[in-house]
């Protein structure tokens, strides 16, 4: 067991909130030369090889099997489902905008945790919930002229991931993390190895071959940074440093892109965060404590 560095905890989860606004940058720069379906490969097979090349030497085979499998099936199907949305949207808008409508996810959680996990959901967790949807119309603002459909791609996105965390739970002590980590990548990069051929681009120069399979790569150390980051402090002190990848979405918006986020932007996405803030920490609130018993 890990002794508790919370400090530590802090920096990996600032390095995760780091790794993927740098991911989504270049996979909005990669977009503009390659199709969605191309893109989304590169990122789910990239993250799968590596993910095998670590996982297969130390548990073999068995990392492949799962007691859950039509479970595991639809987390994929619901982890591709959320990417590829996500990448097809940051070919209309900026990487910040994005983010900003994608921290909506943890309140979707809290929506759908009453009728698929059991769990109860408060009456101010509600009204958290809907605090976060105003932001969301805030950054969105359906019905004005900066309104974009692919806005509503992030939304689409960000329950999909909801779903996934979802299912992620129903096998959580199940199968190994390690299986369920393999399963995330795996099913997407299956289906989209049958689609691509039909969406193909030949890379213009090993550039683009290596900034392609970068996506993976990212995407890999940013999981592992919020893995270790849970090793080394609770849940619920890092979580909050998760918005850190805000920062890191207006610098790598503006760096690549010269993107900066409009005072709406910056208003729903404070409501966003302040929403899902308030239910993290009543979440952890309400988590029993085990009684101290003296002697």
């Amino acid at each position: 067991m890990q002794a508790y560095r919370p400090w530590l905890g802090i920096l990996f989860m600032c390095l995760a909130s780091s790794f993927f606004p740098v991911m989504n940058g270049l996979a909005k720069l990669m977009s503009a030369s390659y199709s969605s379906e191309q893109v989304v490969w590169a990122r789910t097979l990239s993250h799968l090889l590596l993910v095998l090349a670590v996982l297969l030497p130390r548990y073999g085979p068995r990392v492949l099997i799962t007691k859950r499998p039509k479970v595991q099936f639809l987390r994929s199907c619901m982890l591709l489902s959320s990417t590829f949305m996500f990448f097809s949207a940051l070919k209309f808008i900026s990487i910040a905008q994005a983010a900003s409508i994608s921290f909506i996810a943890p309140l979707i959680v809290v929506l759908l945790a009453g009728p698929l996990l059991g769990e109860k959901v408060t009456l101010t967790r509600v009204v958290a919930v809907l605090v976060g949807f105003l932001g969301v119309l805030i950054v969105i603002r359906p019905g004005t002229s900066v309104f974009q459909w692919a806005s509503l791609l992030i939304v689409g996105s960000a329950s999909c991931y909801a779903i996934y965390q979802l299912l992620t739970r129903k096998v959580a002590g199940i199968d190994l993390p390690e299986t369920s980590v393999v399963y995330s990548a795996l099913v997407g990069s299956v289906i989209l190895s049958l689609i691509v051929p039909w969406f193909w681009t030949d890379p213009a120069n090993w550039i683009d071959v290596l900034l392609l399979c970068s996506l993976g790569a990212l995407g890999a150390a940013g999981h592992y940074c919020v893995a270790r980051a849970m090793t080394y402090a609770p849940a619920n002190f890092v979580s909050p440093f998760h918005y850190w990848q805000m920062v890191g979405s207006v610098a790598v918006g503006y760096w690549m892109f010269g993107d900066l986020p409009d005072s709406f932007t910056r208003l729903g996405a404070c409501l966003i965060i302040g929403a899902g803030l308030y239910v993290g920490l009543q979440a952890e609130r309400s988590v029993p404590r085990p009684e101290h018993k003296p002697g």
